[in-house]
């Protein structure tokens, strides 16, 4: 009796390794490439002072976690007080503004005034901060 074997058939080649390797490349380049924009020219970013003393005199501009304005301990809103420091400008015209804003403050409440404060015609604006670790 003779018995026929079936016979073996091909496997097909799979393309998982192939799969693989273009993973692997996509990976590697999404790691080497640069993901975000660059300027047309060199931008060297600001370098906080830290340790410094407070510089004396000028106007002080708070802004609290919700939003609400005092200049020099006086409460207000946005329009009167930049009002009255524009009064002072006009008596000093070096003024220096400090900015002293709650750190759970929103910055769409503190950077329309530093632009506004800008619009007046200072020129020197600190921005009081705390050291990290502080």
């Amino acid at each position: 009796m003779k018995l026929n074997r079936p016979t073996q058939r091909v496997m097909p080649e799979t393309i998982v390794a192939l799969i693989d390797v273009v993973f692997f490349l996509l990976v590697f380049f999404m790691l080497i490439g640069r993901m975000d924009a660059t300027a047309p020219f060199e931008v060297l970013p600001s370098i906080a002072r830290t340790g410094a003393d407070m510089p004396a005199g000028g106007a002080t501009l708070s802004i609290a976690e919700d939003g609400a304005l005092a200049l020099d301990g006086l409460k207000g809103d946005s329009s009167d007080l930049l009002d009255k420091l524009a009064q002072q400008l006009a008596g000093r015209p070096g003024l220096r503004v400090r900015i002293n804003a709650h750190r759970d403050a929103e910055m769409k409440d503190v950077l329309p005034l530093v632009a506004e404060i800008e619009a007046l015609g200072v020129r020197d604006i600190v921005l009081v901060v705390t050291p990290g670790g502080a």
